[in-house]
């Protein structure tokens, strides 16, 4: 199994609430848990510009490429603004645009990074730089690699970046499970939007993804399933008030892999979020995230 990672995803933010030490974390775990080795992992390079200008402006990109963002574009992205940022940007949509072309030629594809769904086509927001699930599906439908994709977006904010970029495109369905009262304030209109109430556990959450993601895959019928697997609807999560556990979380995953086996649908796992107050359990469930991957897809990883 080869899985796709940077060290460069390690940004130093400062006192920045986004625990980018996550990535490399992950990485080590997985190599401590006998999940994969050092050689199992590939660090891609930066994205070509012409696959990031499939969905972003280039009057965005200069922007960024010439860090000539106005102080309120700072403010909306909400991150501390640096070529190294820029760099891992790059590198993040290159990593999700290989990490979907093997999960086409294997079944499962895992980047430890990506996930950007806050990004839109002129701006960045809600600490999301570019959107690499969104260019990675426009690359891959480029290449005739595929012709319909789903994305179940399963952070605890609405994927309204990636909702606002496919809202025009019947060829890709957008789902969005969530906290309905969080950010982003103004919500864009996925495909399919599960907006639930702050406080929703294990067995509510549980039962609203099965009762409308299930019935989606099935009718919409993708080649491609990007899976935004994030590892903040956990209640001990400090930017959402979802009262998952990490066996609900777990549960969660299970769902959507044997959904998307039964199916025959290859999925691709992007991370996005993961805001808990000890950085190891967030760790420990972006690592159950994949190992129950590779588990139900028949790869390995126990």
């Amino acid at each position: 199994m080869k899985f796709f990672y940077s060290p460069m995803y390690e940004v130093d933010l400062g006192e920045h609430i986004l625990p980018t030490i996550k990535f490399r974390l992950i990485k080590e775990k997985l190599i401590e848990l006998g999940i994969g080795t050092a050689e199992d992992f590939e660090e891609p390079p930066p994205a070509h510009d012409d696959d990031v200008g499939l969905v972003h402006s280039s009057t965005y990109l200069d922007k960024l490429r010439r860090g000539a963002l106005t102080p309120d574009e700072l403010a909306v992205l909400d991150l501390p603004f640096s070529p190294e940022l820029v760099e891992a940007a790059w590198i993040g949509v290159e990593g999700t645009i290989r990490t979907a072309r093997y999960a086409l030629e294997t079944g499962l594809g895992v980047h430890i990074g990506g996930g950007g769904h806050h990004a839109f086509p002129d701006h960045g927001a809600g600490y999301c730089v570019l959107n690499d699930s969104a260019i990675a599906i426009r690359a891959l439908k480029r290449e005739g690699r595929i012709v319909k994709a789903m994305v179940v977006d399963c952070d605890v904010h609405q994927g309204d970046g990636t909702a606002f970029v496919f809202r025009e495109d019947p060829s890709v369905f957008t789902c969005s499970i969530h906290q309905e009262d969080l950010y982003p304030e103004v919500k864009q209109q996925s495909d399919l939007d599960i907006g639930l109430p702050s406080g929703t556990g294990d067995e509510g959450y549980l039962e609203e993804l099965s009762r409308h993601f299930l019935p989606a895959l099935e009718i919409f019928r993708p080649q491609l399933l990007v899976y935004v697997a994030g590892a903040d609807p956990y209640q001990d999560d400090q930017e959402g008030e979802l009262r998952l556990s990490l066996e609900g979380l777990e549960r969660r995953d299970q769902m959507i892999y044997r959904e998307a086996l039964r199916k025959r649908v290859p999925v691709v796992v992007v991370l996005a979020g993961g805001y808990a107050r000890r950085t190891a359990d967030t760790v420990a469930i972006h690592v159950t995230t994949i190992r129950t991957g590779l588990h139900v897809l028949g790869r390995g990883g126990g």
